[in-house]
């Protein structure tokens, strides 16, 4: 069996051992412990995402008028948002796309606007500024619940080792 130094006291103590042998730590129970937790695959989407469609409420309050249902429709269509483990991912645009990649651990600040609108239909706009250059900040606007994607950014900022 392995040996590994001892969380509580650093001496040498088999993996087998249910605990340390010179200070009693439980060693098997951590051992078990390290083992359950799954790997985290990096490329995995955590979140994906879209504006809201209260976001285009007067564009679908009027959509007897085509144009402005179109219009609702491209901006709706032309951005996402993909919120990986390490790094955050924008894509802007419809016919020609923009693409913006920045890591977690870049994050700096992470602002949520909601007006009165925002606030009863659950909408807002995140910001999230980065170390990148002094005026680094990416706008989610109309995102359906923004304090749930900036907890998710926060968490996921305070997990990343610097």
């Amino acid at each position: 069996m392995p040996l590994i130094a001892c969380p509580d006291c650093g001496k040498p103590v088999s993996t087998a051992a249910v605990a340390c042998p010179v200070c009693g730590y439980p060693v098997a129970e951590r051992v078990a412990a390290a083992a359950a937790t799954p790997p985290v695959d990096l490329q995995a989407v955590l979140l994906e995402v879209r504006p809201s469609w209260w976001t285009f409420g007067w564009h679908l309050l009027f959509a007897w008028l085509v144009i402005p249902l179109l219009v609702a429709l491209y901006r709706r269509h032309s951005f996402v948002c993909r919120i990986y483990a390490d790094r955050v991912s924008i894509e802007d645009g419809f016919f020609s796309k923009e693409t913006s990649e920045f890591f977690i651990k870049d994050i700096r600040a992470v602002d949520v606007r909601q007006g009165l609108w925002g606030r009863m239909v659950g909408i807002g706009d995140v910001t999230i500024s980065t170390a990148a250059a002094v005026e680094a900040a990416e706008v989610l606007r109309g995102v359906p619940q923004p304090n749930r994607i900036k907890d998710l950014l926060i968490t996921q900022r305070q997990q990343t080792p610097r």
